[in-house]
């Protein structure tokens, strides 16, 4: 696949699912009330001010939207440097632009990124989260993975045995 046309088509599907979602929760969920799926997932929307896990919240909208558009940036130079055969990363590199410009268009609109997804015991919570940071979580680990398989090739293409 040379085309970046369908990776430009799951960028802008991870956005719309994103912003979709985003807007139910924020139309049809409680603040701050959790409402069980299952006895370890809830929906529970709250607002991140900060990056992950509410870093560097301290930095203000102007600061955090720079930071965002200037990883997008760097995502997508790592992105074009990728030679086509590697259809994991660039994947991966999709979906982690995609969350991360969903997560950019909430700071930008709102000041805060929408959150609703909490995984908990009755003793212990993750982080709330949503589709965004989990596109950029499944995105990372493609390219993680495509990268792991490259290395594994080349390392048995070098074997002097093979």
């Amino acid at each position: 696949m040379k085309s970046w046309s369908p990776y430009a088509l799951l960028v802008v599907l991870a956005i719309a699912l994103d912003q979709w979602i985003k807007q139910l929760v924020e139309n049809g969920l409680a603040f701050q009330e959790k409402v069980d799926l299952l006895p370890f997932l809830a929906l529970f929307r709250t607002y991140n001010t900060g990056i992950a896990f509410s870093m560097f919240s301290s930095f203000g909208d102007t600061g955090l939207v720079a930071i965002a558009a200037l990883v997008v940036a760097f995502v997508l130079y790592l992105a074009v440097r990728t030679p086509p055969g590697h259809v994991l990363a660039r994947i991966g590199f999709a979906l982690i632009v995609g969350g991360a410009l969903g997560n950019l268009i909430d700071r930008a609109v709102y000041g805060h990124v929408i959150d609703y997804i909490l995984f908990h015991t009755p003793v212990w919570s993750f982080a709330v989260f949503n589709f965004a940071d989990a596109f950029i979580s499944v995105g990372a680990a493609l390219v993680v993975f495509d990268e792991l398989i490259g290395w594994r090739r080349e390392t048995r293409s070098q074997d002097p045995g093979n």
